[in-house]
Parts: C-alpha cells; structure tokens; sequence
C-alpha cells in the first residue's frame, strides 16, 4: 500500500495553551497533508478528506517537539480510500536543562496521536490506478 512521512518540528506559534502546549488539532493538520500526498501517489489527485473514523491523542505535544507522523493506505473502493495515521515525537527539547537550546533524541518515539479516516478521488480525476 502507499505510504507517506512528514518529520517537523512544532514551533511556539503552533503552540496554543499554556505551557507551549500544541493543539491537538496540528496533528489531524499533519494527517490531512498526509492525506493529500497519499491521494497524489495513488491517484494523481488531491482529493477530499471526508471523515475520520476514529481519533485518539495519547500524548501532549509541546513547542519544540519534533513529530514524525505516517499515513497510510489500508483500503481502496471505486472512489473512497481508507487511510490509518500515527504521530510519534521523536525529539523533545530537556526543559530542565542548564541550556534552553538542550534536546534529545527519544530512545523510543512516544506515540501522541493515531487516527484512521476516508478520502475520496472521483473517479473522472483518478489519473493514476493505485496499488
């Protein structure tokens, strides 16, 4: 199945409460560009993201935080494609540090968000058959 990656780090103007707390909301951001990129691979075509299935946030995110989230392809119909997403941070600045530049690299990305969901390309802008 078709697969993407986006590696970015979360800045303070992503940051939306107290703390330099990230909003939830960045990381379904994330997905949807996921999405988008997925649709252009499989069909040559953007398409439209029409609904989640089920979201889950497991992990707060804050600025500073580098996210590497992955999509999916798990399914196809004539026009809708079923996608999975995951969001894991994989560095995390040492907010305790001497240094507010001092980060390290998670010996385990901690998972901060899955999601599943559906897309659709109408099949007269299906410019490419999928995998």
């Amino acid at each position: 199945m078709t697969e993407a990656l986006i590696r970015l780090r979360m800045s303070t103007a992503d940051a939306h409460y107290a703390g330099n707390l990230v909003d939830g909301a960045r990381m379904l951001e994330l997905f949807g560009d996921l999405a988008t990129e997925l649709l252009i691979r499989s069909d040559g075509d953007e398409g439209l993201f029409v609904a989640y299935d089920e979201v889950e946030f497991t992990a707060p995110v804050y600025a500073g935080d580098y996210i590497e989230a992955r999509g999916r392809i798990t399914s196809r119909g004539n026009t809708s494609r079923k996608m999975e997403f995951t969001a894991h941070k994989v560095i995390a600045p040492l907010r305790e540090a001497e240094h507010d530049s001092a980060a390290e690299v998670l010996e385990e990305p901690e998972l901060v968000c899955r999601a599943s969901g559906t897309c659709v390309v109408p099949e007269e802008r299906q410019r490419r058959e999928g995998d």
